[in-house]
């Protein structure tokens, strides 16, 4: 039987940091003489579609931030660049959604506002909402910003861009009436924008004494979700070791019933009667922080009591993303 020839490579092939990128269906420029789409194409995909699991790490506030993302229906915070800010732009806002889920826009004004709970291109919002930034600061005033189709992993993120120094300071709003000034005036698109916006705002308010707690008022009933930092499993055991002691509530009436999973961050949920607000939220809170920091302190390990309720803790847990 003839031997099979192994297929020549028409070119030498390039080190893996030499190959620029061309479109899918080209041939790829390491010289393999296959498509882009089949030879380094297929490692730049991959790395773009890769989920970045905390993509606000390193940011300050970062739970505020997986909140505004997740959890908070219209909400703002002025962001600070590390660089400072570019001649003619005088602020840059974050905000939830913006009009007609624009990613980004250019207010008449030069101020910049970019939306935070818009799909992205790729696994790392982080990286995407850093490439509508960059474009939104050198766009004309009193304009929009469209969404990127990003096919590659590169490029700044946030944690690049922003000031490592300024903490984030969200507002919580009633509506979307900070997407205006006064001086503006709102297309019919902006206004029917606005009032389908407006019309889905169910009422949520930050707890000022603890950090990324918020308050929500539902027509069945209301909720406290607080986004917490602390590594997922020493949480877990914690608020185990609380829930089987009784010590796991708000108060009477008040219940914790799971946590939510969003963007490697852990939520705990607790149902609240529909006639306890969010000042009256404060003083329970402030003392179920105190609870809770003695019991991520504990070291040994959980009772068969503690393991149980850690058991239905974690069957209660949902992965928002």
């Amino acid at each position: 039987m003839a031997k099979k020839r192994r297929p020549q490579p028409t070119a030498k092939v390039k080190a893996d940091a030499d190959v620029p990128v061309v479109g899918a269906r080209e041939p790829c420029p390491c010289g393999s003489g296959r498509r882009y789409k089949a030879c380094h194409g297929r490692a730049a995909a991959q790395a773009a579609t890769e989920l970045v699991q905390r993509p606000f790490e390193g940011i300050p506030g970062e739970a505020d931030w997986v909140a505004l993302r997740e959890l908070v229906p219209a909400g703002s915070a002025e962001l600070k660049l590390k660089d400072g800010l570019p001649e003619g732009v005088p602020a840059v806002t974050l905000a939830t959604v913006l009009p007609t889920a624009w990613p980004a826009l250019r207010r008449d004004n030069g101020e910049v506002m970019i939306g935070l709970q818009n799909d992205t291109a790729t696994g790392d919002i982080s990286r995407d909402l850093a490439d509508v930034l960059k474009r939104a600061l050198e766009a004309e005033p009193g304009s929009p910003v469209e969404a990127a189709q990003r096919t590659t992993n590169d490029g700044p993120r946030l944690q690049d861009l922003l000031d490592p120094d300024t903490p984030l300071a969200p507002t919580v709003h009633d509506g979307f009436e900070f997407w205006l000034d006064d001086a503006e005036a709102a297309t019919a698109e902006v206004n029917a924008s606005l009032e389908r916006a407006n019309e889905a705002v169910l009422p949520t308010a930050r707890l000022t004494g603890v950090e990324a707690a918020y308050w929500c008022e539902t027509p069945e009933k209301n909720h406290l979700r607080w986004v917490m930092t602390h590594p997922e499993e020493q949480l877990l055991d914690a608020l185990a070791r609380l829930h089987a002691a009784g010590d796991s509530s708000l108060g009477e009436g008040t219940r914790l019933v799971g946590s939510f999973r969003a963007h490697g961050l852990t939520v705990p949920v607790w149902d609240l009667p529909s006639a306890m607000s969010a000042d009256d939220c404060e003083k329970p809170a402030a003392e179920f922080a105190e609870r809770l920091a003695t019991a991520l302190a504990v070291k040994e390990p959980l009772t068969a009591d503690e393991r149980r309720a850690r058991g239905g803790l974690t069957n209660r847990q949902i992965t928002l993303s």
